[in-house]
């Protein structure tokens, strides 16, 4: 017992017993089911076990014309939702540092909160308000215009600006808190010397904000891709199931819980998976690689 104190409570043991749990936790909740769906990708699973089949669902996937749609969906998700969740939340983060905005904390509590309410409260409430019946509050909208009612959700013109809307009321708040974390980071004094060299507003946010929230902005950028092409309950939600008007919003997510859940086809799942996974990942190197993540600095 003595021994084991002893052990336990040398210095040279200390480091190792306090990183124990965060390897415990990677290995337990990240290799082990990475590990696990790379091998399942390669199967065919059933109740009666598992026969290995090679590469054939990927070769399947290739040819698959609904995950084809549900890659292009996804790719055309997270295009527009960088578009749209990077400047604007950027943009509004810089107002709120600004001697213009009063009450800060108040405007950083209201623009936070939609990030705290239910994915499932929030697709449910948006359906509702762009439903087809003309009492809906879109369509009443419409009729205030001069416009007739229309069916929102069944094409895809109209379901996204729906989809995008919900994405940006959810997660322009915490973009922006992001971006503020960012902007207390630069020295003031850095400004006070742009105001005696006579630099405008403008000058100040182009040539100095920019590249001095770089790394947040890389760090919006990474996650915000993987939330893209990760979306699947908030499309699920809006369309009140799995099951859209010509698949205008299925996503690889949405077509993986498709195959792996609906239809119980664990394998083919798993290749979906391992897809999007490569994916994200290529996108997000080139993006790193674009920014000079990687470059060794001077």
């Amino acid at each position: 017992m003595n021994k084991f104190k002893k052990i336990f409570y040398s210095q040279k043991m200390a480091p190792y017993v306090f990183v124990l749990p965060f390897i415990l936790s990677l290995i337990i909740f990240w290799a082990y089911p990475l590990v696990s769906g790379i091998i399942m990708s390669f199967q065919d699973i059933s109740f009666g076990g598992r026969e290995f089949v090679g590469t054939a669902h990927y070769v399947k996937l290739a040819h698959d014309k609904f995950f084809t749609t549900a890659v292009l969906n996804s790719v055309e998700y997270m295009l527009l939702t960088l578009v749209l969740l990077i400047p604007i939340p950027l943009m509004l983060a810089v107002l709120m540092e600004s001697r213009l905005t009063k009450a800060k904390g108040v405007w950083k509590v209201i623009m936070y909160i939609p990030a705290l309410t239910s994915v499932v409260i929030s697709g449910m409430l948006f359906r509702m308000m762009f439903s087809e019946a003309a009492g809906s509050q879109m369509n009443q909208l419409m009729t205030w215009l001069g416009r007739t009612p229309i069916a929102w959700l069944k094409t895809k013109g109209t379901a996204w600006v729906a989809l995008l809307l919900l994405c940006m009321w959810r997660w322009t708040g915490v973009n922006m808190l992001y971006f503020l974390s960012g902007l207390k980071s630069i020295d003031t004094s850095i400004y006070e010397s742009a105001d005696i060299d006579g630099a405008n507003a403008v000058q100040k946010f182009w040539y100095l904000t920019l590249p001095l929230i770089k790394p947040t902005t890389i760090y919006v950028i990474t996650i915000s891709v993987y939330a893209g092409l990760s979306m699947f309950l908030e499309s699920f939600m809006l369309w009140n199931g799995n099951s859209s008007p010509k698949n205008i919003g299925l996503t690889i997510v949405g077509y993986l819980y498709k195959r792996g859940i609906e239809k119980n086809d664990l394998g083919y799942a798993c290749a979906v998976g391992m897809v999007l996974m490569i994916i994200a990942l290529a996108i997000n190197v080139i993006q790193l690689i674009a920014t000079g993540t990687f470059k060794k600095e001077d």
